[in-house]
Formats: C-alpha cells, sequence, structure tokens
C-alpha cells in the first residue's frame, strides 16, 4: 500500500515537472517572437 502511493506520488511530481518545463518553454519562446517583431517594425 505504502509503496504504491509513493509511486504515484513520484508519478505526479514528475508529470508537474514536465507540464512545467513546457509551459516556461512555451512563454519564452512567445516573449522571443514579440521581441523579434519589434525588432522587425524598428
Amino acid at each position: 500500500m505504502l509503496r504504491k502511493l509513493i509511486l504515484g506520488l513520484i508519478a505526479g511530481s514528475i508529470a508537474l515537472g514536465a507540464s512545467a518545463c513546457n509551459t516556461v518553454r512555451g512563454a519564452g519562446e512567445d516573449v522571443e517572437s514579440a521581441a523579434n517583431a519589434v525588432d522587425k517594425e524598428i
């Protein structure tokens, strides 16, 4: 029982960590895209 609980917590932590990385990467790409658009206009 305890082993299943620990395994579930580890799997959940990995899933949350992976989604956080994708979110930060996406936000970085959005900021970069906006900066490139401003550079083109200038």
